[in-house]
Formats: C-alpha cells, sequence, structure tokens
C-alpha cells in the first residue's frame, strides 16, 4: 500500500475531477472522491482523509457547510477550489477554517505545491508553533531571548512587528487574513482596522526584506492578507 497521503477531493465538475485525479495518482497519492457535501461528510468521517481539496459549489449544498462540520471535529488542511474569484470569497472560507484557496482555473505545479505545504504542516502537529528558534531565508527568530536577526544582524523591531513576524511565522506558507492578523496582534476589537496591518508590515518588510519594494518573504494576497514564504 503507499505510504502517500490520503486525499478527499470534493468537486462536481467531472473534467476536473479527472484533471486532478490525473494528477494526484501519478505521483502516488491516494485520493477518494466525492461530489456532493453529503457523500463528503460520510467519507471524511469513515476514511479519515490527511487532506482536504475542496470545491465551495456543490449540488446539495456550499462548501461552506462542509467546512464548517469538519472544523467541529478535525483540523485536517483543507484547501478550497472555487470559480469565486472574488476576494470577499476567499476572505469568508479563509476566516472559516480553510488553509489555503486556490481559484479555477489552476496549474497542477501550483496545486501541488500548496498540497505540499499543508501537508507538511500537518506532519509535523505544527512544528513552529513549539519551535524556539524559527528560520526564514537569511531572517532567524530566537523566541526564547526575543531576538530577530537578519544575516548575523540583529533587527531591532517593535513589539508589533514581532507579534506579526512571529505569527506570520507560526504559519509559514498558509495565508493569513487580515481579520485573523488583527485579532491575534491587536485583538478582537480591531478586526476591521486592515489599515493598521498595511501600515506596521509595510515597515516590518524595510527591517527583514532585502528589497522592500520587491518583497521575498513576506507575500501579499491582495485584499485578502500576507503569507510567509517557506524556504
Amino acid at each position: 500500500m503507499s505510504d502517500e497521503p490520503l486525499v478527499l477531493l470534493v468537486e462536481d465538475e467531472k473534467e476536473l475531477r479527472r484533471f486532478i485525479r490525473a494528477a494526484l495518482t501519478a505521483r502516488g497519492h491516494r485520493l477518494i472522491e466525492a461530489t456532493t457535501v453529503a457523500e463528503a461528510k460520510l467519507l471524511a468521517t469513515s476514511h479519515h482523509p490527511e487532506l482536504v481539496l475542496l470545491d465551495l459549489g456543490l449540488p446539495d449544498g456550499d462548501g461552506l457547510e462542509l467546512l464548517a462540520s469538519l472544523r467541529e471535529w478535525t483540523q485536517v488542511p483543507v484547501i478550497v477550489l472555487s470559480a469565486r474569484g472574488r476576494e470577499d470569497d476567499k476572505v469568508t472560507a479563509l476566516d472559516a477554517g480553510a488553509d489555503d484557496y486556490l481559484t479555477k482555473p489552476f496549474g497542477t505545479n501550483e496545486l501541488l505545491a500548496r498540497m505540499r505545504v499543508a501537508l507538511r504542516h500537518r506532519a509535523t502537529s505544527g512544528p513552529s508553533g513549539d519551535a524556539k528558534v524559527l528560520v526564514f531565508g537569511d531572517v532567524t527568530i530566537d523566541r526564547v531571548k526575543r531576538i530577530v536577526t537578519r544575516g548575523g544582524s540583529e533587527l531591532h523591531l517593535t513589539p508589533i512587528e514581532y507579534r506579526l513576524l512571529t505569527l506570520l511565522a507560526e504559519h509559514a506558507g498558509k495565508v493569513l487574513t487580515h481579520r485573523h492578523i488583527l485579532k491575534e496582534v491587536w485583538g478582537p476589537s480591531y478586526a476591521t482596522q486592515s489599515h493598521y496591518v498595511r501600515v506596521h508590515m509595510a515597515e516590518l518588510r524595510k527591517k527583514i526584506e532585502a528589497d522592500p519594494a520587491r518583497p521575498k518573504l513576506v507575500v501579499t494576497e491582495p485584499g485578502v492578507g500576507y503569507r510567509l514564504r517557506e524556504a
């Protein structure tokens, strides 16, 4: 039996299922498929997949309903696949518990890259959340000493900048919405003040990026949030 993770694909579009099936099975992934919310719930509880690829527009309901159901009992990584390209739809899905979001159409390499990030987080049970030292490119975060260095030189971050960077580092590779960042760094009462994030993120980038105008480490997801790119 293959040691590759078991993936649950929830998609009612036949051609897309065929495309994803070919891409995953060619690389040894194990795959189970559902075309409805009801079917997906049954497969999720009976097979306990290690990753879910979830379409939002399903015949018997919205994929967000399934996502909410899953989050009641499992933290299995969920990557949303949807033709809904609006920023609000992405934010809604991510805030509802999705780990990532791909807008149709997408390429095989992009899908596989997002899957690798999600599966790596699952396999390590979030080591970044417990690790004392986090390293991304030439940036190192020593969470015991609360020291951040770049290329061996210590950076002088404000408390807000430090919290922003460690939050992104704990979820490296995953897009964090403005709302999520605001709630974690500033508190729930600031959840709509997205300009706070933009201003402080710009200052943080000046300190950790080689070229702040063309950031390579902290990547903007337009209208949605930010992602710390994994090395």
